[in-house]
């Protein structure tokens, strides 16, 4: 029986190029790692920490390593891992299975391109994709409207914070916050097909 495998997959910021590599579960689980670029200049690392392990990734958008922590377990039974960049919203990597990764980096990479376009004629707007934003935020407006939001703490109160290219609903009571994606035409459908939205709440210490 062949060993399960994981890929990751991240944007170099020094060349430009994504990076994707496949490691088996056991390299991932029973030590340190290191996802090089070819360019040599710059590399993703996952440090294990016992039932869990910190993934450290360097970022297109904001020129800074960005580290996360994720549980053993999560990285062997989940199918998509994503790490995301607090200033731009924008996903910065992605671990998972092979198929789910290479399509998260596809529209990464899309987006990327967008923003390298958009710079380059000096048009960069207020969001990533401004039809993509509206029509997520008017989807959302709507489960608002029929009372589909809700915090896992049980508060039925909350906030929006519209980022770049993502919107985020944060909980008034726990302060928690479901961040949904507004980049591409895919995040359009990915909101029409919730009737409701849980905030996932945050544990009390």
């Amino acid at each position: 029986m062949s060993e399960e495998k994981r890929s990751i997959g991240y944007i170099c910021p020094v060349c430009g190029q994504a990076v994707v590599a496949e490691r088996t579960l056991f390299q991932l689980l029973a030590g340190d790692s290191a996802i090089p670029c070819p360019c040599g200049k710059s590399e993703l690392s996952v440090r294990q920490l016992g039932d869990r392990c910190e993934i450290t990734v360097p970022c297109l958008f904001c020129a800074k390593d960005h580290r996360a922590a994720c549980s053993n377990a999560g990285l062997k039974n989940q199918k998509l891992i994503a790490l995301s960049c607090g200033k731009s919203g924008l996903a910065i990597c992605h671990i998972g299975e092979e198929g789910q990764v290479f399509r998260a980096m596809e529209k990464l990479e899309a987006a990327v391109d967008k923003l390298r376009r958009d710079d380059s004629q000096e048009s960069r707007g207020t969001f990533l994709n401004d039809v993509v934003m509206g029509e997520v935020l008017a989807e959302l407006k709507d489960i608002a409207a029929r009372g589909g939001i809700q915090c896992a703490c049980g508060c039925d109160q909350y906030g929006v914070k519209v980022g770049y290219s993502s919107v985020d609903v944060i909980c008034a009571a726990c302060g928690a916050a479901l961040r949904l994606p507004a980049a591409t035409p895919d995040d359009i459908d990915g909101i029409c097909a919730r009737y409701t939205l849980t905030i996932p709440g945050k544990r009390e210490q």
